[in-house]
């Protein structure tokens, strides 16, 4: 059946292609996340193990919503390893950086969700989509507290 929820299939398209970027910077965030609670050692350890934990707990959650929004709009949701590699803008991490790196890497890496994010959001609102200009306002909300609290770590 066709889609007619007052949103043009041209706008419902470059929205599900700006939420799939989205999707990927969160997954990709999310694998770099809980490799980081895996491998972080330190005087810090405690800590981090257990706010990484915390943070890609919250990143699944998210993946899935990003994904269902995706759907919602009649495109399908990117899924693979190999389509994430080609849409995120999140680095991967490269061997087992010390703890304060991982820090400095995850800030960086957090802040670019919120760009990906808000770069969306004009398109959205322009057509009036308020449940993705929902979904983004609250993706960009987690994501400047998680910097936060992290460059808080930082000193």
């Amino acid at each position: 059946m066709d889609i007619n929820t007052g949103i043009p299939t041209e706008e419902r398209r470059q929205i599900a292609e700006g939420l799939g970027r989205l999707l990927a910077d969160t997954y990709t965030l999310y694998l770099k996340t809980h490799n980081f609670h895996w491998n972080v050692t330190g005087p810090l350890f405690n800590t981090l193990h257990l706010m990484f934990e915390e943070q890609y707990t919250e990143l699944a959650t998210a993946v899935d919503e990003i994904a269902e929004r995706i759907r919602a709009l009649g495109f399908p949701a990117p899924g693979s390893y190999r389509e994430f590699s080609g849409l995120t803008s999140i680095e991967e991490a490269s061997g087992q950086p010390e703890a304060e790196e991982m820090i400095r890497q995850l800030v960086r890496d957090q802040e670019t969700v919120v760009r990906t994010a808000r770069s969306l959001l004009p398109v959205a609102s322009e057509v009036h989509d308020e449940p993705t200009v929902e979904l983004l306002t609250s993706r960009m909300q987690v994501h400047e507290k998680s910097a936060w609290m992290l460059r808080s770590l930082l000193g």
